[in-house]
């Protein structure tokens, strides 16, 4: 017997489809079935067409998902200011990596070569990114006397690193890790007069 969803808004049942989607994409890519996506969802295949017109829909706006960076900002801002210096920057590349890992797995796995264009959410995206933007610098805090640089600019190193150092053809298979990112962008960014007391 095919599941019976529970009652749920067209607004929710779509939010809880594209959830159920986005991990079936990075297995399958776009070959993944309507059949695959209503096990996953726990509703019968008949569900999904009620609220998307077509699997292709569905894809898309899974797809379109992946790309929104709400989550990556909400995580950027519970990292702890607290912790040393160092540290804040290491936690704040792994979020980085992790972000720019899933985004390429998933761009591979159903064929795309760019990210979506998102035309209709524009704003949105760049509010998102100006957030992330605020927050990653907002974490180098008073530690910003210790650089070289503006933290803008560490912040647009430490991205720029860590994107190709997370693609698998751009780093030729031998990703760095966080710490090891760290290293590079940090310690030669450091202002001569910090770089032998920074031991934190």
């Amino acid at each position: 017997m095919s599941p019976r969803a529970a009652p749920l808004a067209p607004a929710d049942r779509r939010e809880a489809l594209v959830e159920a989607t986005l991990p079936l994409l990075r297995i399958h890519g776009r070959a993944v079935t309507t059949r695959q996506i209503a096990e996953a969802a726990g509703v019968a295949e008949g569900t999904i067409f009620r609220v998307f017109e077509s699997k292709e829909e569905l894809v898309e706006a899974a797809l379109s998902r992946a790309f929104e960076p709400g989550r990556f900002v909400e995580e950027l801002a519970g990292i702890d200011a607290a912790l040393p210096f160092r540290d804040r920057m290491v936690t704040l590349t792994t979020l980085l990596q992790r972000r720019f890992t899933e985004i390429f797995g998933l761009m591979r796995a159903v064929g795309m070569v760019a990210p979506p264009k998102h035309r209709h959410r524009a704003e949105e995206h760049a509010v998102w990114r100006r957030q992330a933007d605020d927050l990653m610098v907002a974490l180098i805090g008073d530690d910003a006397v210790r650089l070289s640089i503006p933290p803008a600019e560490f912040v647009h190193a430490l991205r720029l690193l860590t994107f190709s150092a997370s693609h698998e053809e751009i780093a030729d298979g031998r990703l760095l890790t966080p710490e090891r990112i760290v290293s590079v962008v940090l310690d030669g960014c450091l202002a001569r007069s910090t770089q032998e007391d920074l031991r934190c």
